[in-house]
């Protein structure tokens, strides 16, 4: 016999399954970055980026840099520089359409997180930009972040997963390379890549991080 399965498909329902959040769980939630989730941000050096076109298809795109490299306007308002990638602008194609967007800020080492909402733009604005230069780039636009809501989420995710323990670290050689990836995923079932095709593209890929991060 198979396993039941239910779709719960009204939030009533839902809350009756998982309860009610505490006070301060609800409380905690911010309209501003006050002086602790700006400490945060100064020192995050990766962020995650969430935003959905008009039809609702969810995209979630992880930006990095050195720590500081998001720019506080002030406590209602953040800048992301745009580096270079590869150029699908599926973040940017979204808040183009529909500015909602979400945040999700870490910090290596800390097992809280920061989580910040509200809506965004692309802007071209010549001293932000110029801020953000770095080895003599500069981003030609970025995003700026309009905050409606911030808070410190708790540490139950990076505990459960271990992310930060050293012993948690896995061999990469246990997958293929990117390269290798990619061209099986890509390519017709009857003509598998070859090792010199894998092998040049993975050397395409490793000179595109050494000399293209900026």
């Amino acid at each position: 016999m198979a396993a039941k399965r239910e779709t719960i498909t009204e939030e009533e329902n839902l809350r009756e399954i998982i309860g009610q959040p505490m006070d301060l769980a609800v409380k905690k939630a911010i309209d501003h970055l006050d002086k602790h989730c700006q400490a945060y941000i100064e020192r995050s050096p990766f962020v995650c980026v969430g935003t959905s076109s008009p039809d609702g298809a969810c995209d979630v795109s992880p930006r990095g840099d050195a720590p500081g490299f998001v720019q506080i306007i002030d406590e209602k308002t953040l800048f992301l520089p745009d580096r270079p990638g590869n150029n699908r602008v599926d973040t940017m194609g979204n808040i183009v359409e529909n500015g909602h967007t979400g945040l999700l800020f870490l910090i290596p080492g800390f097992q809280e997180t920061l989580r910040v909402n509200g809506t965004a733009e692309i802007i071209q604005d010549e001293e932000l930009l110029t801020n953000a230069t770095v080895k003599n780039k500069t981003p030609k636009v970025g995003i700026l972040v309009h905050v409606e809501e911030a808070y410190l989420h708790c540490a139950k995710a990076i505990k459960r997963s271990k992310l930060w323990d050293p012993e948690s670290i896995q061999d990469r050689t246990e997958m293929p390379s990117l390269g290798k990836i990619i061209l099986e995923q890509t390519a017709p079932p009857e003509e598998p890549p070859t090792e010199d095709v894998v092998t040049h593209v993975d050397e395409v890929i490793e000179d595109n991080y050494k000399n293209e991060l900026y």
